[in-house]
């Protein structure tokens, strides 16, 4: 089995681009969820309760980010300067990250029609994942709550099957938003990994992925209006470990080394945990 599509979003909640390789460090992908927009009080804000974002395109330069909309006018982002600082909270995290200037947050601010905010997480912001799932002093930048997302093609052909059968339509990878997409034809093989090799890189597959309102949004629009795999996960991945209710899809994974990840890369499974991850039956 090997690596078929490497994704970072570097805004968070805001679409993501896909590259033919990455640098991989204790953080996760390198550029992945490095910005985010966050509320006047600092609360960050995700497609959740702003659709919107998901119509956002950003390209990083050396020197810039460009955030483009259709309609509206380029922003051209500069580095924040490390000076100009907020404190913000990322569930139930609390970050100290430097804030994007004055006209960028004017202008997001526009473009959305609500007060937001630019931050960026720098050399300066700290925020530690999970000791609990990822072990103790592990660092994670904006991302929800772990460093690196994995899933698999065989899984998604798996819920798409069940959703066809339902007359529910199809979806695709991109509404999971993963970082590492590993193509193998068996259905949920994830369940079983413990650790997996990809580059010489080991990533330890700590927890499973609990789904939201997000997967049912398209990621080039924010509508709503398409086939969801929220029925779907409910009737096959739902979980049965009251650590992670709800429904599942994809493994949240830690890096244990340094190194680099390119599509085509072959995937070894290192470990394994043979009882999987109990699910509820219907």
């Amino acid at each position: 089995m090997r690596v078929s599509d490497l994704f970072i979003y570097p805004l968070k909640s805001a679409r993501g681009i896909a590259i033919p390789s990455a640098a991989i460090d204790a953080f996760g992908l390198a550029g992945d969820r490095r910005a985010m927009l966050v509320d006047p009080s600092g609360n960050f804000i995700t497609q959740r309760e702003l659709q919107a974002l998901a119509r956002i395109d950003i390209q990083p330069a050396p020197s810039y980010l460009r955030l483009k909309m259709k309609g509206k006018p380029d922003i051209i982002v500069p580095p924040p300067h490390p000076d100009n600082r907020m404190d913000i909270v990322v569930w139930k995290s609390a970050v100290n990250a430097s804030v994007a200037d004055e006209d960028t947050n004017k202008a997001l601010s526009a473009w959305l029609d609500r007060e937001v905010k630019m931050v960026f997480f720098d050399r300066l912001a700290k925020r530690i994942a999970s000791s609990e799932w990822a072990g103790e002093d592990t660092p994670v930048t904006f991302a929800d709550g772990y460093q690196i997302l994995v899933t698999t093609t065989g899984s998604l052909k798996a819920l798409n099957a069940n959703l066809a059968s339902h007359g529910e339509g199809a979806v695709g990878m991109e509404r999971f938003r993963p970082n590492i997409v590993i193509d193998i034809d068996e259905e949920w093989p994830e369940d079983r990994w413990a650790a997996i090799e990809i580059g010489g890189i080991r990533l330890d597959l700590v927890k499973p992925c609990s789904r939201c309102i997000m997967t049912t949004q398209d990621q080039q629009t924010g509508s709503r209006d398409v086939p969801n795999p929220m029925p779907a996960m409910g009737r096959i991945r739902m979980s049965a470990d009251r650590r992670v209710p709800g429904p599942l899809f994809g493994w949240n994974a830690v890096p244990r080394g340094e190194g680099s990840v390119k599509i085509g890369d072959t995937v070894t499974v290192l470990e394994e945990r043979p009882e999987g991850w109990a699910l509820k039956r219907r």
